[in-house]
């Protein structure tokens, strides 16, 4: 049974830091909701389970090309949650490029631009899936959809849409391709219900979406087709950016169906 100090488990645990999934090609899903939707996808190379958790996930162990049981001290140095499930699988990372998630024409697409908070980029992306989107770009110096932490808010929807990785320069390609722009706003000159109201949300729409703290660049809010805000109609000063994109994507769902 594996250790903390088991080279496997060694080599593992250094899947923790962006360096060494960017180089690898690697990454970590954790606990039984990400393993099984990572095992649907094809993704896992070997998981890595304590013996109470290996019965009580034996259907997912068994779907698993490689079992390697740990101690409870070998799985907490590789989970990053306070208590974690006994479930961490090393897994392939799968995101695709901007050309073949635009080949497939998609009605909906998310772009996260800048986005440095891994919870909240997780859960947009967990949004965007359940909305019926069908690619969710990482765009600029965004936070790695890799992270852990990015993984986890995703609950598993990391393995059921396209996640592209793109410079910033990618409304162009959005728009060559067929999908009206809109940029999200606080003080966008048309607001989503209005756009719904008027027939405008079913076309083929990609949502761009800054981070909380500084929005959208300048530049790709000012290439975008349309800046648009959430209209606030009590006290709140704003939306969080989850929120604001749960609002945006489903309004675009509702009209495209």
């Amino acid at each position: 049974m594996f250790t903390p100090r088991t080279p496997r488990i060694v080599a593992a645990r250094r899947l923790q830091r962006r360096r060494d999934r960017d180089q690898s090609g690697r990454f970590l899903a954790e606990g039984p909701q990400a393993v099984r939707e990572a095992l649907a996808a094809d993704a896992v190379i070997e998981l890595f389970a304590t013996p109470s958790a290996l019965e009580r996930n034996a259907d997912l162990a068994a779907l698993a090309p490689e079992v390697s049981p740990v101690t409870d001290e070998a799985l907490a140095a590789l989970a990053e949650t306070v208590q974690p499930q006994g479930l961490v699988a090393i897994c392939e990372q799968n995101d695709v490029s901007i050309g073949e998630a635009l080949a497939k024409e998609p009605r909906l697409v998310a772009v996260v631009a800048e986005i440095r908070d891994p919870g909240n980029a997780g859960t947009v992306l967990r949004t965007a899936d359940a909305a019926g989107a069908g690619a969710v770009v990482f765009a600029g110096d965004a936070v790695d959809p890799y992270n852990g932490k990015c993984v986890r808010a995703s609950a598993g929807s990391l393995f059921h849409v396209d996640v592209v990785r793109s410079p910033l320069s990618v409304v162009d390609l959005l728009q060559d391709n067929g999908l009206q722009v809109l940029a999200t706003s606080g003080t966008g000159e048309d607001d989503v219900d209005s756009l719904l109201d008027g027939g405008h949300l079913s076309a083929r729409t990609a949502w761009l979406f800054g981070s909380e703290a500084h929005g959208l660049p300048s530049g790709l809010s000012q290439a975008a087709d349309r800046r648009v805000r959430v209209p606030i109609y009590g006290g709140a000063e704003s939306l969080n950016l989850a929120a604001a994109a749960a609002v945006c994507l489903y309004a675009s769902a509702r009209a495209q169906r």
